[in-house]
């Protein structure tokens, strides 16, 4: 997919830069050809040689370089690459891109190119969700910018939350899919249609006030993109997650658990469906179409309904059921046990169990550990991180479809 292809790779100035090093040689193991830029800001986090050694190539660093400019290098270097990629997308750059500046080599480099552009943003999580960041961010997306990431995790700087740069894997993976302008054309997946709900569900209480959950959209993201990296046309169905969708997948955003059950249902007939969407058991039953004002010495009484049961209703369709269905379970005690009666209660060919014991410190963390259950019994997998889950059960699906 990746052999013979130029990837112009900008290194911006912050600490996840360390990851490009990384990103570097996965390219090159793939057969890409990799041209490195860097920013004066980033060559206090890595070193040119470091990164020109990986490379195989020289460091493009000073926009007046005489022998270089001598001939327009940086119209050449802007345009002959098959994606400009920039890991990482720092708040400066992503700023500069948005208002049309052009003061350094690599922003120079991003003003001047009509080749497609990857972000992998990098930053304080307090920068991330700054306006006008998120501004710059929906301009650029607007714009036809990809984006991968960022992540939510631990910061170098001691905080937690959005803002971490995707990992290597990860920025690879959206690469092979923008170039292959959708899912891979030769991938075990290729021809499958596969339907992959994701993120909370927000359950209306009054216009300003919802119920929901803890779940970020991490896991279902890390899926989806792992399937079309092997070929598979997705469809993302999403609640209000915190992390962005994948590249190269058909992205569908709902807010309550019947709108992603009509979204599902719309998105049917599939070969698969992969349920990693943590819906909402219960809504309020009689939602209030204006702000419940607070009353002192009055509490609210708030009755609840049932929400549809979405992996029960694809699990046990009597036609146009997909050829796998795949639930998920998040559970705190007796894990194994709660998920296998869930799978025999939905009817479902799988169920991924998940322990979220506070004692883990996975619920809303970049880990999983992980069991597998089917009609073979149950299949324990080690701890790692939630594109590694990803990557796994996607190997495994496109096993079984196979």
């Amino acid at each position: 997919m990746l052999a013979g292809r130029q990837i112009l790779l900008i290194i911006g100035g912050g600490i996840a830069a360390y990851k490009s090093l990384e990103l570097i040689r996965r390219l090159r193991d793939r057969g890409a050809s990799v041209i490195p830029v860097m920013t004066k800001a980033a060559e206090e986090f890595v070193t040119p040689m470091s990164v020109s050694a990986l490379a195989g190539h020289a460091v493009h660093r000073d926009l007046f370089d005489l022998g270089h400019e001598a001939e327009m290098g940086h119209i050449q270097l802007s345009r002959a690459a098959d994606l400009v990629v920039v890991a990482p997308a720092t708040a400066d750059l992503m700023g500069k891109i948005a208002g049309g500046l052009a003061n350094d080599l690599a922003s120079t480099l991003l003003m001047a190119t009509d080749t497609p552009v990857l972000l992998a943003p990098a930053m304080n999580v307090r920068m991330w969700d700054h306006p006008a960041v998120q501004r710059n961010a929906a301009w650029l997306r607007d714009q036809g910018f990809g984006f991968v990431g960022p992540n939510e995790g631990d910061m170098a700087c001691g905080e937690f939350g959005p803002g971490r740069m995707s990992e290597p894997m990860e920025i690879l993976a959206a690469i092979e899919a923008r170039l292959a302008d959708g899912p891979l054309a030769d991938g075990p997946l290729k021809g499958k249609r596969i339907v992959v709900t994701s993120g909370p569900t927000h359950e209306p209480i009054d216009p300003v006030r919802y119920i929901a959950n803890r779940s970020s959209g991490a896991q279902g993201t890390a899926i989806a993109r792992a399937l079309a990296s092997l070929g598979a046309q997705v469809v993302f169905v999403t609640g209000p997650a915190d992390v962005p969708p994948p590249e190269g997948v058909e992205v569908v955003r709902v807010q309550s658990a019947r709108d992603m059950r009509a979204a599902v249902q719309a998105a049917l007939p599939a070969d698969a469906a992969v349920m990693a969407a943590a819906v909402a058991d219960w809504r309020v039953a009689s939602e209030s179409k204006s702000k419940i004002k607070k009353t002192k010495g009055a509490l609210p009484v708030l009755e609840f309904e049932e929400n549809p049961d979405i992996l029960a209703e694809v699990s046990q369709m009597a036609q146009g059921r997909p050829g796998l269905v795949v639930g998920f379970a998040a559970e705190t005690d007796d894990v194994i046990a709660h998920a296998t009666a869930k799978r025999a209660r939905k009817g479902c060919d799988w169920i991924v169990a998940n322990d979220v014991s506070p004692e883990t410190g996975i619920m809303g963390g970049t880990e999983n550990a992980v069991h597998l259950i089917s009609d073979a019994g149950s299949e324990d997998w080690p701890r790692m991180g939630k594109q590694a889950v990803a990557d796994r059960l996607a190997d495994r699906i496109a096993a079984a479809l196979s």
